[in-house]
């Protein structure tokens, strides 16, 4: 019995293995055009074939695909994994559903889908030869759907849900608007809504929820926030810290998004440790004894700092603003802004209200301490993985001299804003001698 139980265990590790019809791939590429026309708006995608799960496709030996009589399954894979997902909006109002038109099995490599009347032509054209040796796991489905617009549609969008092809589901969307351009999208997962060719209110409306909801969810600054406002009783006294903080963080923000950050990979990891940073300085400053008149300088300092992380969150966003870059930096920060009034609404009532009921002095140095120990972690473990990162010299290159043009460009802006701001706070001096004090 043993000897028998024995050799059944090796029998069965030693057989090859055989990928589950219903296995869900790792990661998915998803390729697509969208073109609308005059009447009729083409959707061209192509997709790994072993996305198409729940389908058998036919094989011969050793393993490779029966072309011919594989388009059928595709065909039915294609209308339920990928028609059945995707819906096109013209004005708001869903438009009838995608109707399949052609499928082809393609080899990954023939490049056709580089150009979107090379990949029409191709998923059109004949299929390929039944002599080609094609394996499933390498084989491409091209899908082209087409929806019929009404007269005069405008405001066209789409909302392609695609992720469930993947674990992890990368598309790349490019749309071919009517005058011959092209916007190219990339993203990760359902990104919901995606206007073919965005208004400018739209831009607006979008990017001002995204900047709200990122200041909300980003609980480094909102520490950092806490650490700013803990000590402050005084209306007066808040505006020039909250205003230069805001200033800053603004400067930074558009800089980066127009392409004057470094664009090197340790640059983000090491914006990540000065954020945390900001938290255990301005936590060690509220416990040593915060000083009031220049505490608008130390936010303005930490605000070009955290401009960049902001940056860091809007940079993969900008892709859906169409042509309105400006209109989405705006309105991104407009929405940041916003979130921050929100939540000071909320923290200065707060304090001021615990503060009544434990003495001021132990509440604030009890919870700068926590702040402080919690930036400090952050900030060891964002160094530990700074310092993975190999650091070196740039080359002493024409790109070098564009890049310090820039940064000299950033600099003049920032010290424009630092004294512009200076003399704000002076007239706030002169027009409340008590603003400094911290306190009511």
């Amino acid at each position: 019995m043993r000897r028998t139980a024995a050799v059944v265990v090796a029998l069965v590790l030693l057989l090859p293995s055989v990928p589950e019809a219903h296995e869900i791939p790792a990661d998915v590429t998803v390729q697509a055009f969208v073109h609308p026309a005059d009447s009729v708006l083409h959707f061209l995608v192509r997709v790994p074939l072993v996305a198409m799960r729940d389908y058998e496709f036919p094989v011969r030996p050793p393993g490779y695909l029966q072309l011919t009589e594989a388009l059928s399954p595709a065909r039915r894979a294609a209308e339920q994994w990928i028609g059945d997902f995707v819906t096109f909006y013209a004005e708001g109002t869903p438009l009838p559903r995608p109707r399949l038109e052609a499928v082809r099995i393609s080899i990954p490599g023939d490049g056709a889908f580089a150009d979107f009347r090379r990949a029409l032509e191709q998923v059109r054209g004949p299929p390929l030869p039944d002599d080609v040796d094609l394996p499933p796991q390498q084989a491409m489905l091209d899908a082209l759907f087409a929806v019929p617009l009404p007269g005069a549609a405008s405001e066209l969008a789409v909302d392609a849900r695609l992720a469930h092809l993947g674990l992890r589901t990368l598309t790349v969307l490019r749309v071919v608007l009517p005058d011959g351009s092209t916007r190219a999208l990339q993203y990760k997962g359902d990104p919901g809504l995606v206007r073919l060719d965005p208004r400018w209110y739209h831009v607006v409306a979008n990017f001002v929820a995204l900047g709200f909801e990122h200041i909300l969810d980003g609980i480094d600054h909102l520490l950092f926030l806490l650490c700013l406002v803990v000590p402050v009783r005084s209306f007066w006294a808040l505006v020039p810290i909250v205003t230069s903080f805001t200033v800053a963080h603004s400067i930074t923000l558009i800089a980066s998004a127009l392409g004057l950050a470094p664009d090197a990979l340790w640059f983000p990891p090491l914006i990540e440790t000065l954020i945390a940073l900001s938290i255990v300085f301005m936590a060690f400053e509220n416990i040593l004894g915060a000083r009031g008149a220049q505490r608008w300088a130390v936010a303005f300092g930490f605000g070009l700092v955290h401009g960049f992380g902001f940056s860091f969150a809007l940079s993969e966003q900008l892709q859906f603003a169409g042509a309105h870059l400006l209109v989405s930096l705006l309105s991104f920060n407009v929405g940041v802004e916003l979130g921050q009034l929100a939540v000071l609404a909320v923290l200065v009532p707060a304090l001021t209200l615990l503060f009544r009921r434990v003495p001021e002095t132990m509440g604030v140095i009890v919870l700068s301490a926590v702040l402080a120990h919690t930036g400090w972690h952050w900030m060891l473990d964002r160094g530990s993985g700074l310092l993975r990162y190999d650091v070196r010299a740039p080359a002493l290159d024409l790109a070098l001299a564009a890049a310090l043009l820039r940064w000299a460009m950033l600099a003049l802006i920032v010290l424009g804003a630092v004294w512009t701001l200076r003399a704000g706070v002076r007239w706030l001096e002169r027009r409340h001698p008590t603003a400094w004090s911290l306190s009511e």
